[in-house]
């Protein structure tokens, strides 16, 4: 049996405080204790971005953090992007230029993209291309999921 720990954590701006096992990974709890399964589990190992969260401004892949860690932080996942129910315009971007294939690697793809545009508001097609190297997509639906970013870039809503 596991120790558990108590951390305290904001998520989707949201303040939380709960009790996790000290082996855990943020993938497991986000998807498991804390019902946020936007963030994909795939490889297990970093490689494919699927799971990728924002934490502190930066993206970071899920499964390769233990959950302990984001006490004390600032996490976003997938779950968060939208307001009120609204998309907001990087999810509008993917959506209206077909960037989703099969879907399982935008929660990914999203997360990458919306901390590039926080930090660049007007990225290059190099600059997306870098920001979003860590994220792998099994349809090839790269040029689309780089055209939705720019057009978000472009709208300069995000």
């Amino acid at each position: 049996m596991s120790e558990t720990i108590h951390i305290e954590t904001t998520i989707n701006g949201r303040d939380r405080a709960f009790e996790v096992a000290a082996n855990l990974t943020l993938l497991d709890v986000l998807r498991d204790q804390l019902g946020l399964t936007g963030s994909k589990e795939c490889c297990v190992v970093g490689e494919c971005g699927a799971c990728t969260v924002i934490m502190d401004g930066i993206p970071m892949n899920s499964c390769l953090m233990l959950a302990v860690e984001i006490d004390g932080r600032d996490v976003i996942t997938v779950e968060g992007l939208a307001t009120d129910g609204h998309l907001n315009a990087l999810q509008q971007a993917f959506l209206d230029l077909s960037a989703p294939q099969c879907g399982f690697c935008i929660p990914g793809q999203l997360m990458s993209a919306h901390a590039l545009l926080q930090r660049n508001s007007d990225p290059t097609i190099d600059d997306v291309n870098e920001a979003l190297g860590g994220n792998l997509c099994r349809c090839a639906g790269y040029l689309q999921i780089t055209e939705a970013v720019m057009v978000a870039a472009k709208a300069g809503k995000e």
